[in-house]
C-alpha cells in the first residue's frame, strides 16, 4: 500500500502556492513625501472610517514610517484635526 493515499485510495491534493507582491513603503519610495501632523488630508489615508489607525501589514509602511505616522495621527487628534472616533450610528 502507498504511504500517501487516504482511505479512498486518492492522493491528497497539494496546496497551490500563491505569491503576493510585497508592499513597498510609499515614504521610502518617494522621499519628497513628508509625514506632517498639520496635514490631515495626507493622514486620512492611514485611518479607517471609524478613526482607527491602519496597521502596517495593510498600509505597507515600513516600521520607521509607521511609528512616525502613528505619532502624527495622535498629534492631529489632540488638536482636533482628525477624529478620535468616526461616525457613530445612533439608530
Amino acid at each position: 500500500m502507498v504511504a500517501n493515499t487516504s482511505r479512498t485510495g486518492r492522493r491528497p491534493k497539494r496546496k497551490k502556492r500563491i505569491y503576493h507582491r510585497r508592499k513597498v513603503c510609499r515614504f521610502c519610495a518617494d522621499t519628497s513625501l513628508v509625514i506632517n501632523y498639520k496635514d490631515p488630508k495626507s493622514l486620512k489615508y492611514f485611518i479607517t472610517e471609524r478613526g482607527k489607525i491602519i496597521p502596517r501589514r495593510i498600509s505597507g509602511s515600513c516600521a520607521k514610517h509607521q511609528r512616525s505616522l502613528t505619532h502624527a495621527i495622535k498629534r492631529a487628534r489632540t488638536i482636533a484635526l482628525l477624529p478620535y472616533v468616526g461616525s457613530i450610528d445612533l439608530h
